[in-house]
């Protein structure tokens, strides 16, 4: 999942006026970013390994609470690889990355490669890592490792259906975020860094900006639009998160159950299929109640696990491991040799994780995004209401896409009611969607769709996984995007690219 938040401290009026002036090309459009006069960043070397070596970062401070923009500070960490063609160059485009709690520092350099020569010619790339994450200002909770599992961040019930012990994580990681996030966590939302990244444009000295956001990040990109709607040029949104003004996250939640049913019939086919070395059943009609029954046999008989986290493979394990390999088809042979290894009582090696460090600083990012975002319901009666009906209609994900996560019991109340995304601004956003997308799945995304009304069109891609443009293959809809991020023509209509 990736989840997240918003509002505006009404910038200043010469700033406002600034933006309504703006140049508008014949079609209407926003014309080219223009820099404006900005206290120049210091850019140096980037830490890591295998970055272009154009790669440059700086840092960007910005206000710890944009309502006292005075007040103390926090540092964005920024990364830009210029414009390849300068005589071409149009402005800035900032990789928004999924999470909440990813980061697109190193994206230039990354994904950024992949974009097409007219693309790299017009833009200078820009990653970031959103406030919280290292090496921008890091925020961390501190957790027992047993609650870094993401089969206990992730709502999973008991197998009798029962959130008792989902409470009480609630309760645990919460107190945690509070005795060691100090101010900055609660301060992280995606409002915050929909101002953050205004911030990080003004530094950069652009007008405008264009914008490439995934999953998590097309929900920051819609926020940044509908606060800053005279600050955007153009901007993809790929991979796309319901807007739910309400529920926010909790709706992103609840897709799950829409995103597995959308994807598991895919995955049931390729391991059923002859000639596979990881096939599982020899239909696909037998996968479902295959998976469905291993697991329950796992809930009442786990397998140890030396070296996992937890050290068991129980039914929610499985199942999580189920969530993570529909991200994309090349994580199904993990599941398969996972179902596999299972079926025979054994298991395989255990999964790798990161190091314990970057996990606590994503996991708290992610946790205070979610829960500063928009209040959840703090009673278990609620949630036990929810996930009873859940695991019938939906037995595949058991309950957990209607489940307390750790927000049940966060201590700090929203700061402000979530942005409601509507249909007021500039028609500059170009949205992409795979068909079948067990995150972000293709209803959720046709529900920002029409909040964005008039302001945007989308291309639907028949394709499968989490992340549509450049990632899949399917020459349609790239083209389209690169042709919009390239030249500004977007289709008159929506699209579906076979």
């Amino acid at each position: 999942m990736k989840p997240i938040t918003r509002t505006v401290a009404l910038a200043s009026a010469s700033a406002a006026l600034l933006a309504l002036a703006a140049p508008l090309n014949a079609s209407g459009a926003p014309g080219p970013s223009r820099a404006v006069a900005a206290p120049p960043l210091s850019w140096g070397a980037c830490e890591g390994s295998g970055l272009d070596p154009r790669q440059r970062c700086a840092t960007v401070e910005v206000p710890l609470d944009h309502a006292h923009p005075d007040g103390r500070t926090v540092g964005i960490a920024v990364s830009r690889i210029p414009a390849e063609k300068p005589a071409a160059r149009r402005g800035a485009l900032l990789l928004i990355p999924g999470g909440p709690g990813g980061s697109s520092l190193n994206d230039p350099s990354g994904k950024g490669r992949k974009l097409p020569q007219e693309v790299r010619d017009a833009y200078d790339l820009i990653g970031f890592a959103p406030r919280g994450n290292a090496p921008s200002t890091p925020v961390g909770c501190g957790l027992d490792r047993a609650d870094l599992a993401l089969s206990k961040l992730r709502p999973w019930p008991a197998p009798d259906g029962s959130v008792d012990e989902n409470m009480a994580v609630a309760r645990r990681v919460s107190a945690a975020c509070a005795r060691n996030g100090g101010e900055l966590v609660k301060h992280i939302s995606t409002a915050v860094n929909a101002r953050d990244i205004d911030r990080v444009r003004a530094a950069l000295g652009e007008r405008r900006i264009s914008a490439w956001g995934v999953s998590y990040g097309t929900y920051v990109g819609a926020v940044y639009a509908q606060l800053f709607p005279h600050r955007t040029d153009r901007i993809v949104l790929d991979s796309n998160d319901n807007p739910d003004p309400v529920r926010v996250q909790r709706a992103w939640l609840a897709a799950y159950e829409n995103g597995v049913e959308d994807v598991f019939p895919h995955f049931a086919a390729w391991a059923s299929a002859p000639g596979n070395p990881d096939r599982i059943a020899g239909t696909a009609a037998e996968v479902r109640p295959l998976f469905l029954d291993l697991a329950a046999r796992l809930d009442r008989e786990p397998i140890p696990w030396p070296g996992a986290n937890p050290e068991e493979l129980n039914g929610n394990v499985l199942r999580q491991t189920m969530l993570d390999s529909l991200y994309r088809p090349s994580g199904y042979p993990t599941l398969a040799k996972l179902i596999r290894a299972a079926r025979k009582g054994t298991v395989p090696p255990a999964p790798q994780t990161p190091p314990e460090a970057a996990l606590q600083n994503v996991t708290a990012v992610s946790v205070a995004t979610v829960c500063n975002d928009a209040a959840w319901p703090a009673s278990a009666a609620a949630y036990e209401r929810d996930v009873a009906r859940s695991r019938v209609t939906h037995p595949l994900t058991a309950g957990m896409p209607r489940n307390a996560l750790v927000c049940a019991a966060w201590p700090y109340p929203p700061k402000e009611a979530p942005v409601r995304i509507t249909d007021r601004g500039p028609s500059d956003v170009l949205l992409v969607q795979n068909e079948r997308d067990v995150a972000t799945p293709l209803s959720g995304a046709r529900k920002l769709r029409a909040a964005l009304g008039r302001r945007a069109v989308m291309v639907t891609v028949d394709s499968t996984g989490h992340g549509a443009y450049l990632a899949h293959g399917n020459a349609c809809g790239d083209r389209t995007v690169s042709r919009f991020l390239a030249t500004g023509e977007r289709p008159a209509a929506d699209v579906r690219c076979r």
